[in-house]
């Protein structure tokens, strides 16, 4: 075998493999995706979106309060975490020095590592157990710890990725750091950095172990912030584990609203980003 014919044997061989990976991360999202919609589109309806759970052994009911409920808390970690994070980036992208930049990162990235029971317990230990309760400002306050990391890392990234032409040109002009910053260089990379936000509150809302150590549940509405408060992930988690079958359907149910919620964050982020790319080319 010469050594064309070689390279292209090699080139068939590495094209199949990562072909056929492909074809198996993919199939496996289809299945996954099938599996819910099969599951759990029978089992969404009105009554499931506007209703209250009802007590066990009852057949029917909603988890109304559970969607209040976790876009409650996602709210919550997002005004916290969004500009947290967010001033965190810029400082490190446009203020910060070696050394107390590289100790924030790396802080950051282990944060972001963490498994997010530890998170909960930490939540749990410093907020629940001062107020004396569980609360959906707890449970916020365990998601925001998630999204700080992921927000500043993004938005340092997409404020790096601005030319510094721009940076320049606009001190050449006299105007002082922080307006350039403000009015130039922030706004070039705006889109970059809402895409990264959304894919951080897309990433904290599916979080089941924090909200199970500081918000747990509630079978009824939550009037404040300051109390125990439904959500999606731990209804999935008490739904799957019971024994009564309608309740699975539920979870199926729930799971699948709680899916497309992540999907529809994300499409909406890679549109966010595509367009800003197409600005950019423009």
């Amino acid at each position: 075998m010469n050594r064309l014919a070689y390279r292209k044997f090699v080139n068939r061989v590495m094209l199949t493999c990562t072909g056929a990976c492909t074809f198996i991360t993919v199939a496996m999202l289809f299945v996954i995706l099938g599996y819910l919609v099969y599951n759990g589109g029978k089992s969404i309806d009105w009554n499931f979106l506007t209703k209250l759970p009802l007590p066990p052994g009852e057949v029917g009911g909603g988890m109304a309060n559970a969607i209040v409920g976790t876009a409650m808390m996602v709210g919550i970690a997002a005004l916290i975490g969004l500009p947290i994070g967010f001033l965190g980036g810029v400082y490190l992208a446009e203020f910060g020095g070696k050394t107390f930049s590289f100790a924030v990162r790396y802080m950051a990235d282990l944060l972001n590592g963490v498994p997010s029971i530890v998170i909960g317990i930490f939540a749990w230990s410093v907020v629940v157990v001062p107020m004396g309760h569980y609360s959906a400002l707890a449970g916020g306050f365990a998601l925001s710890m998630m999204l700080i990391p992921i927000t500043l890392r993004s938005t340092e990234q997409f404020l790096l990725g601005v030319p510094r032409a721009l940076r320049e040109g606009a001190l050449a002009l006299g105007a002082p750091k922080w307006r350039v910053i403000a009015t130039v260089v922030v706004p070039a990379a705006m889109r970059g950095i809402l895409t990264g936000m959304i894919l951080g509150i897309a990433r904290i809302a599916g979080e089941t172990a924090p909200l199970l150590f500081t918000a747990l549940s509630n079978q009824f509405w939550a009037l404040t912030p300051n109390e125990p408060t439904a959500s999606l992930p731990v209804m999935i988690y008490k739904l799957a584990m019971s024994p009564y079958d309608d309740w699975h359907r539920q979870a199926w149910a729930a799971g699948l609203v709680l899916l497309a919620l992540v999907l529809l964050t994300n499409i909406t982020a890679r549109w966010i980003l595509s367009r800003g790319i197409a600005v950019q080319k423009g």
